[in-house]
């Protein structure tokens, strides 16, 4: 029994001693490749690779009686309107053999699955990712009648990335690319852009109407040119908060869209996108130009853009300045610029906007257009707090009347540590000549419930002056 114990403690007393050893040559013998790699969350690793996977399901539900039939029906003129009937909701109905059918509803579930396999490479940690995703998306309008009285079912709405209904509820590959790298990463495959479309929201609570258009910012014609999709890109850390990016991106030609007159190309012309980005952050700053030049692979630079963005944090204060441009052929080009300004003094935080757009279709120009917005937010209590604002919009600076606007107040109130109750009431408005309301007064409420695990749900409802009504309820889970 001695012998036996002297010669295990001998054994275990070598391998500490070994480990010790190889530790001070820098060899790694017991430490998961997930953590060498400096990875973590959901992983599998094997001897030289670690498997990142993350998910998320949301499920949203809808109902009651607020879209409008677009093909016609009793809609105000200025709920199409590019300000004053952004938000707004109608109570449009269809009447069919005395029937009158006007209840609204959408039932959509969003999902997405990804996968990260990461090993340690002479360049840096080699990569491929793979994410599929997967949307279903179900919509009543008028219980399924047209404004002719015609039952047409419900709309469904596929994946973008495969353009059309067919694609409603299939999965489909979303992203799929490999990565090599460390300050500067080597990526090719499916993926979304290196473009910097960032430091451009405005400050103020209830944003701008323009803003909001676009995505909350500012932005040049929609896919004019392309990005994203089939890719060759290279991203660089220079140091001292300095980085580039280049990328030559839709490769595969995908058809540009259509917008603010602005006719599609076909796919042949679209092909090849080359991205540039220049970016900075540090010291309280950050910012971005980005530059675009669309169609390059047929040797023709068929259209092209910046974007460009940039904000400053002092102290209390906060500035915030962008623009965006793109021009194409035939005389056809797009502009937006936006400002934005906050301040905050203790419980209270003002924050003040402005936008304008404009640009030309063919030698013609297109209506200049300017808004703006403020607002004023306080924390009365600890978990308690108000928001007022108000924003507005002129569709066109040449002639009178085309102004839209809104006006609201909110209450955010935190009853424990995972619910949260959120109230607002406000009016939308035009002093558009139409022969209808120019206002449309509303009040919503929500009821947001987090109680962790990566879990969120909220319900939600919202009713308008013009008999509009809806119902809301949200559900998701991610993980990683």
């Amino acid at each position: 029994m001695k012998l036996k114990s002297l010669i295990l403690g001998s054994v275990a007393a070598a391998g500490l001693s070994t480990a010790g050893f190889a530790a001070d040559l820098g060899v790694l013998t017991s430490l998961d490749v997930c953590d060498a790699l400096g990875l973590s969350g959901l992983t599998i690793s094997s001897d030289t690779n670690c498997l990142q996977i993350s998910g998320e399901v949301k499920y949203e539900f809808q109902w009651g009686d607020y879209a409008a039939n677009w093909n016609g029906g009793t809609n105000p003129a200025w709920i199409n309107s590019h300000a004053g009937g952004r938000n707004v909701m109608d109570n449009d109905s269809v009447v069919v053999g005395g029937v009158t059918y006007d209840n609204d509803w959408r039932s959509k579930v969003e999902t997405w699955l990804k996968f990260v396999g990461t090993a340690d490479s002479d360049f840096g940690p080699a990569s491929a990712t793979i994410k599929l995703k997967s949307l279903t998306d179900t919509v009543f309008t008028n219980e399924g009648y047209n404004a002719a009285g015609v039952y047409v079912g419900s709309t469904v709405g596929g994946d973008a990335t495969t353009n059309g209904a067919g694609s409603n509820g299939a999965w489909i590959v979303d992203e799929a690319f490999v990565s090599v790298g460390d300050t500067t990463v080597i990526m090719a495959g499916k993926k979304g852009s290196v473009a910097n479309f960032g430091d451009d929201e405005p400050f103020n609570w209830l944003g701008l109407f323009n803003s909001d258009a676009v995505d909350k910012g500012v932005m040049f014609a929609k896919n004019h040119p392309k990005t994203g999709g089939h890719v060759i890109q290279v991203v660089s850390d220079l140091g001292n908060g300095v980085g580039v990016k280049l990328g030559l991106e839709n490769l595969e030609g995908s058809t540009s869209d259509a917008f603010n007159g602005i006719p599609a190309r076909n796919g042949g012309q679209a092909a090849g996108t080359l991205v540039g980005v220049l970016e900075y952050a540090g010291e309280g700053i950050t910012a971005h130009v980005t530059g675009l030049a669309g169609g390059v692979l047929d040797g023709v630079v068929e259209d092209w853009a910046v974007h460009a963005g940039v904000t400053g944090t002092f102290d209390a204060f906060k500035v915030r300045a962008a623009g965006a441009f793109s021009s194409h052929a035939a005389n056809t080009n797009y502009w937006n610029v936006l400002g934005s300004a906050q301040a905050t003094f203790d419980m209270f935080t003002i924050a003040l906007s402005g936008e304008a757009a404009g640009g030309q279709v063919g030698g013609v120009a297109l209506a200049n257009q300017v808004g703006v917005g403020g607002s004023i937010g306080a924390t009365v209590t600890e978990g308690v707090s108000i928001n007022l604002g108000g924003r507005w919009y002129d569709e066109n600076t040449a002639i009178a009347n085309t102004e839209g606007y809104q006006v609201a107040a909110q209450l955010v109130a935190a009853v424990t540590e995972t619910i949260k109750i959120t109230g607002e009431i406000g009016v939308y408005g035009t002093n558009k000549p139409v022969a209808v309301q120019q206002t449309d007064f509303y009040g919503k409420a929500e009821l947001a419930w987090a109680p962790g695990g990566g879990f969120t749900s909220s319900i939600a409802g919202e009713a308008h002056q013009n008999g509009a009504y809806k119902v809301t309820f949200k559900a998701a889970k991610a993980f990683q």
